[in-house]
């Protein structure tokens, strides 16, 4: 008899599937695995973003750093780096749509100071001085020096030097025509003599007030080269800012009122901003000792927080000659810059 083999099959039982079924459940838990994985990532790094738990508006480099005066006035602290390495998706770094542009010694610092303290403001610390010094850097430096700001907030810098730079209308105005700008001026005379007070803190050995006053003590004429007291001539340097920008652009600030009415004067510089008059006088306190306005919870809990100790120096004694002699070399100055700002500060 011849052979022949053969094939056994085995018959597939109940418990078993098909190769096709079994390849495509696994691919079905790989993907459900992949999916899971995703939310869990997404979920974990929602926790990390600087959105929570901070003030809005608040940029990186004031919370890893140079703190604020909103950031001193507030409880919240112990904020790990990593925290700020991922930067909320709402907020970019914009140009400035408005400038304090002067004027040196006359409470530029101040006014940032307390304008930090709104939440509606995202102000960068630092005077970047692109107008007058780095502005061959471009834009997208100036840029990039600016603080993150939050869709509705108003991007701020300060940079008094701004004011007295001949340059500097022309270039802002070619940046934005619709930059708003705050100039902040005091008594021109005591502002130089503020001016040179600093200087002196830093230099020693420089001359006398008085002497650096004159061009020479037989003629008694003002030395008006010497920029502590070009920078008082404030209708001079306005007639530049007006070639470019119309008056209501403009914004000027009493050095004086900064200090005995801090509240009334941040009002004015909240309504010409278009913001809400968040800081009232609730948030200020005055200092005898330093002559200064400090900062305050308007709860009235913790310690006020006053400016460096830079504010407030004691000046040095002035000849009063020298000094009348400057109140009327400034007189005529003041009364045309009352008649085109259409404010008398009462320097006379």
């Amino acid at each position: 008899m011849e052979y022949s083999p053969v094939l056994h099959v085995v018959p597939p039982s109940s418990s078993s599937s098909p190769p096709h079924v079994k390849n495509k459940l696994f691919v079905f838990c790989i993907m459900l695995s992949l999916w899971v994985y995703m939310i869990y990532c997404c979920l974990g790094d929602g926790s990390t973003l600087p959105g929570r738990g901070f003030e809005r508006g608040g940029d990186v480099e004031s919370a890893r750093g140079s703190r604020s005066s909103r950031d001193l006035l507030n409880d919240n602290q112990g904020v790990e780096d990593g925290a700020w390495n991922v930067l909320n998706e709402s907020e970019s770094k914009k140009l400035p749509q408005a400038i304090i542009i002067g004027v040196k010694k006359g409470g530029t610092r101040a006014l940032l100071e307390f304008l930090r303290l709104h939440p509606d403001v995202s102000a960068a610390g630092a005077e970047p001085h692109f107008f007058d010094r780095n502005y061959d850097k471009g834009l997208d430096w100036y840029r990039d020096l600016m603080p993150t700001s939050s869709e509705g907030q108003v991007t701020m810098e300060k940079t008094p030097s701004y004011y007295i730079t001949k340059e500097v209308p022309a270039r802002i105005h070619a940046m934005s025509k619709t930059t708003k700008l705050i100039v902040v001026v005091r008594d021109p005379v005591t502002r130089a003599i503020s001016d040179y007070t600093q200087t002196r803190s830093k230099k020693p050995d420089i001359p006398p007030f008085e002497n650096l006053t004159f061009k020479n003590a037989t003629s008694g004429a003002i030395d008006t080269t010497w920029s502590a007291l070009q920078i008082g001539m404030y209708a001079k340097h306005l007639e530049r800012w007006l070639r470019y920008f119309p008056l209501d652009q403009l914004l000027f600030v009493s050095g004086e009122r900064l200090i005995s009415d801090p509240a009334g004067e941040m009002g004015r510089v909240q309504d010409f901003l278009g913001l809400r008059r968040v800081v009232t006088r609730e948030h200020f306190h005055f200092n005898p000792a330093k002559g200064f306005p400090c900062l305050k919870r308007p709860d009235g809990n913790g310690k006020p927080h006053c400016l460096g100790k830079t504010k407030g120096r004691t000046h040095p004694n002035i000849d009063p000659e020298v000094v009348q002699r400057l109140r009327e070399f400034y007189q005529p100055f003041n009364r045309k810059f009352y008649q085109m700002t259409g404010q008398n500060f009462g320097w006379d």
